[in-house]
């Protein structure tokens, strides 16, 4: 009888496809959830990265020329057609309210102060950008688990009601329904882990872009403001 069993157990097919096509319906919407939330972040984790590492090529290659010592209305010519950075869009939107704020009379009143506000504005703009899509990586990985319990539960679930009616605890019986719902917990784990792996890391990383950022808009009015004041002078 054992070897019966356990020859019944080793004919059932317990490939992943195999596994979602026996599943019931609930366990089978849980795992295409869990399928393309694991798929989601990815396509977020990609893009960040490539983003990213672009961003920091574009800081370093924006201040290099920024104090390379070259005029800064020459600089301003030259990058505010299609500023191509964030760096490049925070510097042009200064120049450009440093611009405005002069008449025939001279420098108008306020000036400083409207100028950081336009920086301000911007930061803040490319800080959003920057941010987007993490928010998606820290849910992901912090409910993809919980959503693959569900579907473990309610798999495991619906396999004890099968051993219920057929009054029959062989393991050609309980495994199929018992690996079924395992599936489900796999795939939040899969799903998960890289998100929430790669949301610290890419959290630092958006946090050392937007620390640069703010150090040059603070260098940046820094330098308006001497120019200001011996204007002023």
């Amino acid at each position: 009888m054992e070897t019966e069993t356990i020859a019944a157990a080793q004919q059932i097919d317990f490939s992943l496809l195999a596994l979602f096509l026996r599943a019931t319906l609930t366990v089978k919407i849980v795992m295409i959830v869990l399928i393309l939330a694991s798929v989601w972040s990815w396509g977020i984790i990609i893009d960040r990265l490539i983003r990213y590492r672009r961003a920091l090529r574009d800081v370093e290659g924006f201040e290099s020329a920024f104090w390379s010592g070259q005029p800064l209305e020459d600089l301003f010519d030259r990058v505010s057609r299609a500023p191509k950075s964030a760096m490049e869009r925070i510097f042009v939107a200064g120049m450009n309210e440093w611009r405005r704020s002069y008449s025939r009379s001279g420098l108008i009143a306020g000036a400083q102060t409207r100028i950081e506000r336009s920086m301000n504005v911007t930061i803040a703009r490319e800080t959003e950008a920057i941010n987007a899509g993490l928010g998606v990586l820290a849910t992901v990985g912090s409910i993809s688990p919980f959503i693959g319990l569900f579907g473990t539960v309610w798999g495991i679930k619906n396999a004890f009601e099968n051993i219920a009616m057929q009054q029959n605890t062989n393991l050609a019986v309980v495994a199929p329904g018992i690996a079924e719902a395992l599936v489900a917990t796999a795939l939040g784990l899969l799903a998960a882990i890289p998100a929430v792996v790669f949301y610290n890391k890419l959290s630092g990383d958006a946090d050392r872009i937007t620390a640069d950022l703010d150090n040059f808009a603070e260098e940046f009015s820094t330098l308006l403001s001497r120019q200001i004041d011996q204007g002023g002078g």
